[in-house]
This record gives structure tokens, sequence and C-alpha cells, in this order.
């Protein structure tokens, strides 16, 4: 698999999950998650799944300052539906790497690692996504601020081209160096940048 090489670079983000620790699956349940890990999930990068990733390194930042996040011990809440905007895109990253699930989410073993019904839609917030711990109920909302990376002026005629059924490769080649020169500012720019991403503690 052939990726942008700025995918590399992208901070990662080191969660601890005892589910993975008691079935052996990572030694002291430490799993390491990369943008790639995002992009693979969504099948696509753009300003929306770089977005919903900020916001996940820099809540998980926020609420465990000077511990590894506990994966599966999270609740993650978005204000929008389900079925609005983009708010499937945002659950699904948010969901990969906090283990937060849905009614559809794993049921548990012996009574512990339940997953289910940990992410939520439809809240009420001043946000745009919360979470918060379960162990001490410490909450965090953060809002994510497209405009503060404004697409290249090229873009769009780039877009409109790209998307010509007569569109040769070197068209669609530009288009798409464009749209990840405008990804990896918003990651490596702009990765704790509060115009992008405000926190809400």
């Amino acid at each position: 698999m052939q990726t942008p090489a700025f995918f590399d670079t992208v901070p990662r983000i080191v969660m601890q999950d005892l589910l993975a620790e008691t079935l052996g699956a990572a030694s002291d349940g430490v799993i390491e998650y990369s943008y790639l890990d995002a992009v693979k999930l969504t099948g696509h990068s753009c300003p929306t799944v770089a977005g919903a990733y900020l916001m996940t390194l820099n809540a998980l930042a926020h609420l465990y300052p000077d511990e590894l996040p506990r994966r599966g011990e999270l609740r993650v809440e978005l204000r929008q539906r389900i079925d609005e905007g983009v708010a499937g895109v945002i659950a699904s990253v948010a969901g990969l790497v906090t283990g937060a699930a849905n009614e559809g989410g794993f049921k548990g073993l012996g009574g512990r690692f339940s997953r289910r019904d940990l992410l939520r839609f439809g809240i009420p917030m001043q946000g745009e996504l919360r979470f918060t711990r379960l162990d001490t109920g410490q909450a965090v909302e953060l809002a994510h601020h497209p405009v503060a990376v404004p697409r290249p002026p090229a873009l769009t005629s780039q877009l409109q081209a790209a998307s010509d059924p007569g569109a040769d490769a070197a068209t669609r080649q530009a288009f798409a160096a464009t749209w990840q020169g405008w990804v990896r500012t918003i990651l490596l720019d702009h990765t704790n940048d509060p115009a992008l991403i405000t926190v809400m503690g």
C-alpha cells in the first residue's frame, strides 16, 4: 500500500486497552494508532478525517496528561445525529481509537470490558464532540473549525478538471497532490492550533 509520505509523520496516539492485555492481543495492552489507521477505516484522507483524528488526539492529551489513555473506558458523544452531516465519519475515527461503540458494540467478557452504548449521537452540547472518562467523570468538549485552514486556491478548478470522465492521469494526480497537501497542512501545521480545534475542558 503506497500512501503519501506525510502520513508517517502525523503524531500517533498510544492507548492502553485492558481487554487486549487480558486476551493477549497486545503486550501490556498497549496499542498504537496512526493517521493511516483512520484512513484505512474510512477509506479516504480528507479534512474531516484529519479533523476527527486531531480532535481525538487533543481530547486524550487533555484527559490523560500524565498517563496512557484507557481504551474502552471513554464515552464519546456527538452533537449531530448519526445521519447528519459528517457525524458518521467523525464517530468512526473517534470510535476506532477509544473503542467506544453504539448498541452493536462488544458486550463484554466476564462482566468487564463492555464497549456497548459508549458512542452516542444527537447529544446537546456546546461543542461538536465530547469525550468523558468513565473512571473519573472528567469530560472535554471539542469544536472543529475547518475554515481555519482554507482550501488551496487551485483546488476547486482542479477538482472540476479531475472529475471530468475524460480527465487524464496527470490531471487527476495534480488534484490529488493538492488535496493531500491541504490535509498535510491541517495535520502537521495545525496539530494543536486552537483556531482549528477548540478544546473546552
